[in-house]
């Protein structure tokens, strides 16, 4: 769930993966196993990522809600 959202935010954003993951302060791998769902990210991980992707939280946690419910 959150891979995918991450996803879609930063290819809404044209970024690509090393880019984000530039400026999240990680490397593309790392990156891409968080899209795949391969790792638990941790706090400070999503922080980095939703500030690189100039997202609130909420934004991201309303859009993981709403794929629960569909």
């Amino acid at each position: 769930m959150l891979g995918g959202v991450l996803r879609r935010l930063r290819e809404e954003r044209g970024l690509s993966q090393e880019a984000l993951a530039f400026h999240a302060g990680m490397t593309a791998g790392t990156l891409a196993r968080l899209e795949l769902g391969q790792s638990d990210p941790s706090w400070s991980t999503i922080c980095a990522v939703a500030k690189a992707l100039d997202v609130r939280l909420r934004e991201i946690v309303t859009a993981i809600e709403e794929q629960q419910e569909h």
